[in-house]
């Protein structure tokens, strides 16, 4: 039996193994909702690997996807080896559940207008960077292309349902708080992050990727200082390099990425596996 390639995301690859599926996360990198031509090194293999770690940390909260992060035995496909999630098929619910703990980027962009992120009243002077007073679930559309909308919590309501609303809230606001605390204790902030839940036997189950650098902000704890943009061990080392580009206008092509911020961007997505899961990955260098 031979996978089938049925869809081909920003970064992973989706194949379909008789009843099942097999995510293959590439190494390439999109920013601004543009794939990139330039990928990063390894990139797939950390990102499968450490939500193999978060699946299993997480496990007892909220029944997930995952079969096995290991090949099936009669897959010939070495060059997926540590890439690969092999999991059951869901019907997939059509909202990003994205949760803040701090105060940055789009939803610092909406607070400095409003004084609220997405309809959520927040206290007047907060800063940049700011942890928020306690974690607020901000949804939005999950978009097939181009950018997903944000959404209130009464259009969230009425775009999914009051039930289904409710417990996607409770369980995003509940595995966020978690993972936060883990990580802060391992000298990591989650800035913010998003979730992924579909259907699968009548119950609600977790997705796709889980607390990574592309679903997540992580900012190093020691060097924290709110007032302005954080450090950070994710993508948006790229972001800010695309950043300084006045000669592209954030649609595609995208432009090369220069082998330093390859590099630099390459060894923050180490440094966020290695200070989460305590391990250490033999990749070449």
């Amino acid at each position: 039996m031979e996978p089938q390639l049925i869809h081909q995301g920003k970064v992973r690859d989706v194949y379909e193994w008789g009843s099942d599926l097999l995510l293959v996360a590439s190494d390439r990198v999109s920013a601004f909702d543009v794939i990139l031509p330039t990928p990063i090194p390894d990139k797939g293999i950390l990102l499968t690997q450490l939500s193999r770690f978060w699946f299993e940390k997480l496990g007892h909260m909220t029944p997930n996807h995952v079969i096995s992060f290991d090949l099936p035995d009669d897959l010939d496909h070495d060059d997926w080896m540590l890439r690969t999630t092999w999991c059951r098929k869901a019907q997939v619910i059509p909202m990003e559940c994205v949760v803040r703990g701090y105060i940055t980027g789009s939803g610092w962009k909406d607070y400095e207008k409003t004084g609220m992120i997405q309809g959520t009243p927040l206290p007047k002077g907060l800063r940049e960077s700011d942890q928020l007073p306690a974690p607020i679930f901000t949804p939005t559309t999950k978009a097939s292309a181009g950018h997903d909308a944000p959404l209130t919590e009464e259009a969230a309501i009425r775009h999914v349902g009051k039930d289904v609303y409710d417990e996607l809230k409770y369980l995003s606001l509940s595995l966020y708080t978690e993972a936060a605390q883990y990580a802060r204790n391992r000298g990591i902030i989650i800035a913010d992050t998003k979730f992924e839940f579909g259907w699968i036997d009548g119950k609600i189950h977790i997705v796709d990727e889980m607390l990574t650098p592309d679903s997540s902000r992580f900012w190093p704890a020691e060097s924290y200082t709110p007032g302005g943009p954080q450090p950070s061990f994710d993508k948006q080392h790229v972001r800010d390099y695309l950043l300084t580009l006045r000669d592209w206008n954030h649609q595609p092509p995208g432009p090369e990425l220069p082998p330093d911020i390859v590099s630099q961007t390459r060894d923050k997505y180490i440094q966020a596996f290695e200070h989460l899961s305590g391990e250490k990955l033999n990749l070449l260098a």
